[in-house]
C-alpha cells in the first residue's frame, strides 16, 4: 500500500448534524458524551482540552470581528490577517473534533489538525515576520484594541497546548494536536505585531525599570 503524502490535502467527513434542541438537560448530573457514546465527567482533562480550544476559538472570533471592522473603515491592508484567522477557526473546530473522541473509536475521514495546518502556519509567521523590525525587547500587549486582543488570544492557546500536552502524558494523543497549537500561539504572537505595524501604531517594549521600584520620585503618577 503506497504511503500517504502527510501534507496532501485529506477530505473530511461533512457535519451531519440536526440540532433541534438547545438543552437536553442530560448535562445536568455533571457529565457529558464524546463523540463514541461515552459518558464522562465535565471536569475530565479531555473535556477541559477541547473546553479551552473551544474558548480559544470564541476569542479568535473576537479577534477577527474587530480585523473585519477595521479593514471596512479604512485599513484593507489588513484583510489577509482576516482570511486567516477565520481559517483557523474552522481549523480549531477540527482539533476540537479530534479531543472530543477517544483514539479507538477516530474514524479516518474524521475532521483534525494534520501537518498541512502546521505547515501552512509556518509559512505565514516567516512572511509576515520578514516586514517587522528585530525585536530588541519583550513586547507588552496593546497600542490598539486588535494587538491586545491577540495577546489574549495567544495566551489562551499556550493554556490550550499546556493541557494538550498534560493529556499526552496520560493517554494516547495525536502529537500534531501539540504542534499545531504550538505553532499557533506563536503565529498569534507574529500577527499581533504585524497588525500593530501595518495600522502604523508603535509596540510597546517591556522596561523593567519602569515598575514603580525602578521609577525616581519624581516620574511616579
Amino acid at each position: 500500500m503506497e504511503a500517504r503524502n502527510p501534507l496532501e490535502k485529506t477530505p473530511f467527513h461533512e457535519p451531519h448534524l440536526a440540532i433541534n434542541r438547545v438543552y437536553t438537560k442530560r448535562g445536568d448530573t455533571g457529565e457529558t458524551s464524546l463523540v463514541g457514546g461515552q459518558r464522562v465527567p465535565k471536569d475530565q482533562l479531555r473535556i477541559e482540552a477541547y473546553g479551552t480550544v473551544d474558548e480559544l476559538n470564541a476569542f479568535i472570533g473576537v479577534a477577527r470581528q474587530s480585523t473585519e471592522e477595521l479593514v471596512a473603515a479604512a485599513h484593507p491592508a489588513l484583510s489577509p490577517l482576516a482570511a486567516i484567522l477565520k481559517r483557523v477557526q474552522h481549523e480549531l473546530f477540527n482539533l476540537g473534533s479530534i479531543l472530543a473522541t477517544l483514539p479507538a473509536d477516530v474514524h479516518p475521514q474524521q475532521p483534525r489538525v494534520t501537518e498541512a495546518e502546521i505547515t501552512q502556519l509556518e509559512n505565514e509567521i516567516d512572511k509576515m515576520n520578514e516586514e517587522l523590525p528585530a525585536l530588541r525587547s519583550f513586547v507588552l500587549p496593546g497600542g490598539c484594541r486588535l494587538n491586545a486582543e491577540l495577546h489574549v488570544c495567544r495566551t489562551v492557546c499556550r493554556r490550550a497546548e499546556r493541557i494538550c500536552v498534560t493529556l499526552a502524558r496520560e493517554e494516547p494523543s495525536d502529537p500534531a494536536m501539540v504542534r499545531y497549537l504550538n505553532r499557533l500561539s506563536d503565529a498569534l504572537f507574529v500577527w499581533s505585531r504585524w497588525a500593530s505595524h501595518t495600522l502604523g501604531i508603535a509596540e510597546t517594549l517591556w522596561e523593567p525599570n519602569r515598575a514603580a521600584s525602578g521609577l525616581s520620585p519624581g516620574m511616579k503618577d
